[in-house]
């Protein structure tokens, strides 16, 4: 088998291509052109996969990659993925996650109809939210330019399915985390800031709104999901999420207890970081993807957090003694 990932630097594309590779998979990686390359979070798989350059943007550098490696896969991760930036950078967003999904699908209609594609979908599709808990039935209300954007990637993978026959998948993957999530992040944010603080790196950590509530799993969980999607003789949509939610005040509290701090003494709330409209509550439920799929999460919301923490720990320690 081969499988193509856009987006393979990232998070979910490293996880997803050491999970490939186990399978025996041939694993062709897109990345973009640029000045500084960040391979980091697969540098210890590089030399077991293909990487090759081409650019969402880029219509005809997709159809070349395609009907040059012909693969059986197609796992669109590519994304501007930061909620924040979508505001600052709204058309870019658009550009990547919804234009970009429509040409990685039309590039599929023009090589091969027969390819299984996978496309990332969010829970920041859900904004605010009509109901509790969210499913693949729960009606979109996006709060963000990036939840927008990733309304229309959802649809255009529908409607390429419902077209032209092709075993497109959307996964409505809910908060996914893990010691390899960018230190942009809440969740990375705030087990760096407390593995700092213990160390005596960091006196302070500022964040948003502590209220906020999501539902966060591990991210080497949710790439099973999206290889099982494929798997399947018919395409579909499918929430993945633990169905469980807690707050950010929760999260904070675990990794800080974790390292035997009380976080009152050091988060402090700063405007800044509070986004201009909020998705307070997003509770997944994954019972669709448990009974067709046979998936279900294995790391607890605590256990992720303390492997982050212990991570973050260990990758700063050294720093110490600078």
């Amino acid at each position: 088998m081969r499988a193509l990932i856009t987006g393979i630097t990232g998070q979910d594309g490293s996880y997803l291509s050491e999970l490939l590779l186990e399978k025996g998979y041939e694993v062709i990686g897109m990345v973009r052109r640029a000045s500084t390359e960040s391979f980091e979070r697969i540098n210890h798989i590089k030399d077991k996969i293909t990487l090759v350059q081409a650019d969402l943007l880029d219509q005809l550098s997709i159809v070349n990659i395609i009907d040059k490696y012909r693969p059986q896969e197609v796992y669109n991760l590519a994304a501007q993925s930061f909620v924040p930036t979508s505001w600052n950078q709204p058309v870019l967003t658009g550009e990547f996650n919804a234009m970009g999904v429509t040409k990685m699908l039309e590039a599929i209609r023009l090589v091969d109809k027969n390819i299984h594609f996978y496309q990332a979908s969010s829970s920041e599709m859900f904004g605010k939210v009509k109901e509790v808990p969210q499913t693949e039935k729960t009606p979109f209300h996006p709060r963000s330019p990036y939840g927008v954007s990733k309304v229309y990637g959802h649809w255009i993978t529908i409607n390429y399915r419902e077209s032209y026959g092709i075993h497109a998948n959307s996964g409505i993957l809910f908060n996914h985390e893990s010691p390899r999530r960018g230190l942009e992040f809440v969740t990375r944010k705030i087990t760096d800031g407390a593995a700092k603080i213990k160390l005596g790196l960091a006196d302070k950590l500022a964040l948003g709104n502590l209220d906020a509530k999501r539902d966060w799993g591990f991210a080497g969980d949710y790439v099973r999901a999206m290889w099982l999607m494929l798997q399947q003789d018919k395409p579909g949509d499918f929430v993945i999420a633990t169905g469980r939610t807690h707050s950010v005040k929760d999260l904070v509290e675990i990794a800080f207890g974790y390292v035997d701090l009380d976080y009152h003494d050091y988060v402090i709330t700063d405007p800044r970081f509070v986004r201009p409209a909020e998705v307070d509550l997003l509770l997944g439920d994954a019972s669709h993807a448990k009974e067709k799929l046979g998936w279900e999460p294995t790391i607890t919301f605590e256990k992720l957090i303390e492997m982050m923490v212990d991570t973050d720990l260990k990758r700063l320690s050294p720093k110490k003694n600078d």
